[in-house]
């Protein structure tokens, strides 16, 4: 089915040929359209085009409306302040409009003209370490971004960096090495990602104790890296040993995220390591890099450190011993040249712009990027707690993500038990919806801030029905859907021939914008556009609920059947909506 046409886009363009009608003088001309609380539309447009042929923009305004003919989209025009055109739309195009995304799976939303691909580096969890709430936001807004984009049209290739290579791995290594039964399993079919973390924190702490006070252990664990660096066979397959066991763990918590990670998908730094000396000569041979004290370097102007001196990318240290943006250059190289990307999307912490700020301009020197092949940091700010710091245990330490994830789903339990009373849920139904609700409640916090900015974790506001919340949302879902269980035998059904109450029209008008918002969060990699979008929908079907009766008291026929066309079109656009931002929405709440 083609793609609905969003009224917007209709009265944008009848507004834009009444322009080139009424001042062909003027040339293309951009009418400048947004949403008013005036009237349905107002195009600001007049002010601009009045500067640029010297005239009075109500006499130019006044023109256009002339030549702006009423019909069966615009029902009226009026020209309000300094030229300002307040634009109202039929009733009957509004029920036609939604109509015609209610008929479409995808509701009307387009998919992209030229659709790319754009390779999403998220989620990047360290081997043999505890995943903590720093990790949170990089999962979380990368998978809505996957979701996204691949809705709206992109070849979308998913990429877990993790970090599984380096150093710290020699001392690791020794130690099963010499203890090799630290990392068994006690025969049981199913490990927990609890148990496979505790023997990993376990085995991390005995080794780190030895490496502190034996010297000659500490010279095997060096000798260790050396092995593990020349590909030696035992050592690789401890080593492997170690990331297989971090996997049980990392999937253990991705599942808690209700998140789903392929083992295909992880490509962590070891991927690379045949690269690296690639990388450093094809660097050093073009200029792009040089060696300055024995390091391979990349310089810029703009880059400077706290004494005003150039800062450096180091690519290769002087002992030898690669960078990570060796890794990292490595990486772009191997997603533009194998798997063809257009796009580079790395969702990474603010506090490594600079780094990634080097790297890209690196890239665009050597030329792996260029006007075809972009990179892009989708960069987030820092979970603080209540207090405006950043978010610590009381002891100070940096708060695990998966006691974070089970607290979400313990403080959701106490609202969803409270709320269904009288509802009938059995205890797995309670449990199932608190754990929809609480990670529902994480997600959506995370994500209804701009990525850029910090954001304050307070879960008492998370798990809330009032306010700006993920559960606000999903109790607006399930109230739809319980109308249709007191509706009898009235089914959905558009009637473009009736009038629409105010409360329906605001609903209708902003049921029709879901295609653009779901277009901007794509292209402007902006998921909190769309959690603004949905939350003012649950607001708004709020309203029509209040002031619209659908079933009691009983409206005529055609106009239930309307109302329940709208609950319809509301339900499968709140559900549609939350599902690209990986949240769930119950049927009963």
């Amino acid at each position: 089915m083609a793609p609905v046409t969003s009224l917007a886009s209709t009265v944008d363009q009848r507004i834009a040929d009444a322009l080139s009608a009424a001042l062909p003088e003027a040339g293309p001309a951009d009418p400048l359209l947004r949403r008013s609380d005036r009237a349905d539309f107002q195009a600001n447009g007049m002010l601009a085009l009045a500067k640029k042929l010297k005239g009075n923009p109500r006499e130019l305004a006044a023109k256009v409306v002339q030549a702006l003919a009423a019909g069966e989209v615009i029902k009226d025009v009026e020209v309000s302040g300094p030229g300002f055109l307040n634009i109202t739309v039929t009733d009957r195009a509004i029920t036609e409009t939604l109509a015609a995304r209610a008929a479409d799976d995808r509701l009307g939303v387009p998919r992209a003209a030229d659709p790319g691909t754009t390779v999403i580096d998220y989620a990047q969890p360290n081997v043999a370490k505890e995943m903590h709430v720093g990790h949170l936001r990089s999962a979380v807004i990368g998978a809505a971004m996957v979701e996204i984009l691949e809705f709206a049209g992109e070849n979308v290739i998913r990429r877990h960096h993790i970090g599984d290579w380096g150093t710290q791995f020699g001392m690791l290594i020794q130690y099963l090495t010499e203890h090799p039964h630290e990392l068994d399993h006690s025969g049981a079919d199913q490990v927990s990602g609890e148990e496979a973390m505790s023997s990993l924190n376990r085995l991390y702490k005995a080794a780190r104790t030895v490496f502190d006070s034996d010297e000659e252990f500490k010279a095997r664990a060096r000798d260790r890296v050396v092995a593990l660096q020349a590909g030696d066979g035992g050592t690789l397959a401890q080593w492997q040993r170690f990331v297989d066991e971090s996997k049980i763990y990392f999937h253990s918590v991705f599942d808690k995220l209700d998140m789903e990670i392929h083992d295909a998908d992880v490509v962590g730094e070891s991927a690379y390591n045949d690269m690296l000396e690639e990388t450093c000569r094809i660097l050093e041979e073009t200029g792009v890099a040089v060696r300055s004290d024995g390091a391979l370097c990349v310089f810029f102007d703009d880059v400077k450190g706290p004494d005003g001196n150039p800062t450096p990318l180091i690519v290769k240290k002087t002992n030898g011993s690669y960078g990570y943006a060796a890794t990292d250059l490595s990486a772009i190289r191997d997603r533009v040249g194998t798997l063809k990307a257009n796009t580079l999307l790395y969702v990474v912490d603010a506090r490594q712009s600079l780094h990634f700020k080097m790297v890209f301009e690196t890239a665009r020197r050597a030329g792996w990027l260029n006007d075809d092949v972009k990179a892009v940091q989708l960069a987030f700010g820092t979970v603080l707690g209540k207090d405006g710091k950043p978010f610590k245990t009381r002891e100070g330490e940096t708060v695990r993500l998966s006691d974070l994830l089970d607290e979400a789903v313990e403080r959701a339990s106490a609202v969803v038990r409270e709320k269904s009373e009288g509802l009938g849920l059995t205890e797995d139904e309670i449990t199932e919806r608190a754990t929809e609700v609480g990670i529902g409640a994480v997600k959506y916090a995370d994500l209804s801030t701009s990525a850029s900015r910090d954001y304050k974790f307070d879960l008492d506001q998370m798990v809330s029905l009032q306010g700006d919340t993920s559960v606000y949302i999903q109790y607006a879902y399930a109230r739809t859907r319980s109308i249709f269980g007191r509706a009898g035998d009235r089914a959905p059904v558009a009637h473009p021939e009736l009038e629409l109450a105010p409360a329906e029209r605001a609903l209708g008008l902003h049921l029709d914008q879901f295609g653009e918002v779901v277009t901007e969060a794509a292209t402007a990699y902006e998921p909190h556009k769309l959690t603004a979008y949905l939350y003012q929908l649950a607001s708004l079907f709020s309203t029509f609920y209040t002031e619209c009766p659908v079933v009691r008291p009983a409206p005529p026929q055609e106009v239930a059947e309307n109302r329940l066309f709208l609950c319809d079109l509301t339900a499968r656009t709140l559900h549609q909506g939350m599902s690209l931002l990986g949240i769930r929405t119950p049927e009963r709440l």
